[in-house]
C-alpha cells in the first residue's frame, strides 16, 4: 500500500473532474485524480460523446432515406449495419479517452484506479473492488465530482436487457421493433430520434404537458409536431403506472392524466429516461460526511461543502445536469479554493442543448417564465423556412425565438429549434452576457447565406423591422 501527499485529490474524472485536475496542475498544484472506471467519466464514455456519434449516424440515415430522393439522389438499397454503428460510437469515446490520458500525463497528474473513500480530514483511501485499501492519499483539499446515474421509477427496476437505461441503449445488440421511452427530457428525446431514424416504432411518454418540459413551450410544441410527423407516438400528460415483463414483450400501463383512462403498450425494450441522481453513496466516513439533500451534495458559492476542505461540483451537486456546467463549476471551485479569484457561477447564462434533429438550443428565460415574473417583454421570431441556407440544406423545419426586455431592450432569452441550433447558440449566450439589444443584434452584419441570419432576422422582427 502506497502513501502520497497532494495539494488536491479529485474524485471522479468526468467533465468536472478532468477539467479540475488540469486547472489545478496549471496552477502548480500537485494533483491526483481517482477514477473507478474509465477516464472521462460517464459523459465521455457513456453519454455526451458516444450518443452524438449515434445521432450523427441516425441523421445520415434519415437524410439518405427521406431527403436524398428530393435532392435527386435515389438510394436503391440501404443496408443498416447496427454493429458497425455501435462500434463507431464506442471508437469515438475511446479516442476522446486517450486525449484525457494524454492531458493527465502532460500535466503530471497522478491517476489512481479504484473506489475513493474520504476516511478522515485530509485523507483519501483508494480501495479495490473487494474493499481493500491499495493507496492512501494525504491531501490539503478534496474535490468530489462523482457525477450522477440514471434514476429509477418506483417499482420499475432496470434489468439491462429489456428494461434499460441510457447506457444500455447505446449498445443494444440489435434495433428493437418496438420501444417505449419513459421521460421526454433531453436524453429521452435524443434516443427517440435515434431509434425512430433506425426504424423502431417508438412511443415517447412524458408526465408533463410537453416534451422537453424545461424549454420554451412553443419550441417544445414545434418539435413534438415534427416527431409526430415522423411516426413517433408522443404521449404527454401521461403517467407510467406499471411495467411488466411477459414472455414475449414488456407491457407498459399508461394513465392519461388529461383525458383519463388507461392504455397498455407492448414493447421489446423500455428505456427509462426520467432523470438522474447524484453518486453520493459510500464516499465518506461519518466524521467527514457533508450535507446531502435529495441525492445532491450541498455546496456554497465557492463549491465548498459543509465539511471544510471538501468541495463538490458537477452533477453530484444537482441540476442543471450538464457537462459544460460541471466543467465551469469545477474550474471555479479550483480557482477559489487556491485563492486565484472569487468569481461566481452565473446560472442565468447556461446553454441548454438537445441534439436530436432538428436540434433544440436555448439560454435564459422562456416566455412562460417572463410572464410568471411579471416582466414586460418583446418577442422576435424567424422561421428557418424563410432562410436561404436552411432551404438549400433541405432543413426548413424550426424557428428562432428571441425575448427582449421592453424597457431596456436587452436579451432575456433565446430559443432555437432547427438545424445546427446548438452551434448557433454561442452568439446568443455572448449577447445575453453582454446585455445586447435587438438593435445591436440585427445591425450586426451576418454572413449570407448562413443559418445565423435567422438570429439577425428574429432580432429585427422584435424591433418591428421584420420582412
Amino acid at each position: 500500500m502506497s502513501e502520497e501527499k497532494f495539494d488536491l485529490v479529485v474524485i471522479g474524472s468526468g467533465p468536472a473532474g478532468y477539467v479540475a485536475a488540469v486547472r489545478a496542475a496549471q496552477l502548480g498544484k500537485r494533483t491526483a485524480c481517482v477514477e473507478r472506471a474509465e477516464l472521462g467519466g460517464i459523459c465521455l464514455n457513456w453519454g455526451c460523446i458516444p450518443t452524438k456519434a449515434l445521432i450523427q449516424d441516425a441523421h445520415f440515415m434519415h437524410q439518405m432515406l427521406h431527403v436524398a430522393p428530393e435532392y435527386g439522389l435515389q438510394v436503391d438499397a440501404a443496408k443498416l449495419q447496427w454493429e458497425k454503428i455501435v462500434a463507431r460510437s464506442r471508437g469515438t469515446a475511446a479516442t476522446m479517452r486517450k486525449g484525457i490520458e494524454f492531458l493527465f500525463k502532460k500535466n503530471k497528474i497522478a491517476t489512481f484506479t479504484g473506489n475513493a473513500f474520504v476516511s478522515k480530514p485530509g485523507t483519501v483511501e483508494v480501495r479495490d473492488a473487494q474493499g481493500k485499501t491499495i493507496h492512501t492519499l494525504s491531501t490539503d483539499k478534496v474535490l468530489i465530482v462523482t457525477g450522477a446515474r440514471s434514476r429509477d421509477l418506483p417499482g420499475i427496476k432496470p434489468d439491462a436487457k429489456r428494461i434499460i437505461t441510457s447506457r444500455e441503449a447505446m449498445v443494444l445488440p440489435h434495433i428493437p421493433q418496438r420501444m417505449v421511452i419513459i421521460g421526454a427530457g433531453a436524453i429521452g428525446v435524443e434516443f427517440a430520434y435515434i431509434y425512430n431514424a433506425f426504424g423502431a416504432n417508438v412511443t415517447l411518454v412524458e408526465m408533463l404537458p410537453e416534451i422537453l418540459p424545461i424549454e420554451d413551450a412553443e419550441i417544445s410544441a414545434g418539435l413534438r409536431t415534427i416527431f409526430t410527423k415522423r411516426g413517433i407516438d408522443v404521449r404527454t400528460q401521461t403517467k407510467t403506472e406499471k411495467v411488466e415483463l411477459t414472455d414475449k414483450s414488456v407491457r407498459v400501463t399508461l394513465q392519461d392524466e388529461a383525458k383519463g383512462g388507461r392504455t397498455t403498450v407492448d414493447a421489446d425494450v423500455v428505456l427509462l429516461a426520467v432523470g438522474v441522481t447524484g453518486n453520493v453513496e459510500g464516499l465518506f466516513a461519518p466524521p467527514v460526511q457533508p450535507l446531502v439533500e435529495r441525492g445532491a451534495i450541498k455546496v456554497n458559492k465557492a463549491f465548498e461543502t459543509s465539511v471544510p476542505g471538501i468541495y463538490a461540483a458537477g452533477d453530484v451537486i444537482g441540476p442543471p445536469w450538464l457537462a459544460h456546467v460541471a466543467s465551469m463549476e469545477a474550474t471555479i471551485a479550483v480557482e477559489r479554493m487556491f485563492g486565484l479569484n472569487n468569481r461566481e457561477m452565473d446560472y442565468s447564462l447556461i446553454p441548454g442543448c438537445t441534439y436530436c434533429s432538428p436540434q433544440v438550443a436555448s439560454v435564459g428565460l422562456t416566455e412562460q417564465k417572463c410572464r410568471e415574473m411579471g416582466l414586460k417583454y418583446k418577442v422576435g421570431k424567424y422561421r428557418f423556412a424563410n432562410n436561404g441556407k436552411a432551404q438549400a440544406m433541405g432543413e426548413p423545419d424550426g424557428m428562432v425565438k428571441l425575448i427582449f426586455d421592453e424597457k431596456h431592450g436587452e436579451l432575456l432569452g433565446a430559443h432555437i429549434l432547427g438545424a445546427e441550433a446548438t452551434e448557433m447558440l454561442a452568439e446568443l449566450v455572448l449577447a445575453k452576457r453582454l446585455e445586447a439589444t435587438a438593435t445591436e443584434l440585427f445591425t450586426t452584419i451576418h454572413a449570407h447565406p448562413t443559418l445565423s441570419e435567422t438570429i439577425m432576422d428574429a432580432a429585427a422582427n422584435a424591433a418591428g423591422l421584420g420582412h
